[in-house]
């Protein structure tokens, strides 16, 4: 009998910002959309599954620009229980993933914005298919 093995790809077409930075969740939500064009907003927290039927759950907030077809999410790095959506980036405190188009000045001047914010210590792209637990990425 002939063995099949299914091979797929996860999608990680996206840019992905991780943020170390002391605040809430929601104070640096604040200070993004006070600081930048978005519109950042809370939605349904991200749930990620580990080991045998035990999940995890992380804040996220969301924000879809719909005249330029971009999607903005900002994650925590940290659960609300324990445990970590990343656990080999456990010093970072959010990651914002950026989906669909956005160019290189619009990158850069996101990245100016980012970097006035008091508060945020280090945002940093990371190339998220270096990355082991990157299908905790995907939603």
């Amino acid at each position: 009998m002939n063995k099949v093995t299914l091979k797929y790809e996860i999608d990680l077409n996206f840019i992905l910002i991780a943020i170390t930075c002391p605040l809430k969740d929601y104070r640096l939500c604040y200070y993004i959309n006070k600081l930048t064009s978005l519109d950042l907003r809370k939605t349904e927290d991200h749930e990620t599954w580990i080991g045998d039927n035990t999940s995890l759950y992380f804040p996220k907030y969301s924000y879809i620009n719909t005249t330029e077809e971009t999607e903005f999410y900002l994650i925590g790095n940290k659960g609300c229980d324990t445990g970590y959506l990343l656990p080999e980036l456990r010093g970072s405190d959010y990651f914002l993933i950026i989906k669909e188009f956005i160019d290189d000045i619009d990158l850069k001047a996101f990245y100016k914005a980012l970097n006035e914010i008091p508060y945020i210590v280090v945002a940093t792209e990371i190339d998220p298919q270096k990355l082991k637990s990157k299908e905790n990425l995907v939603f």
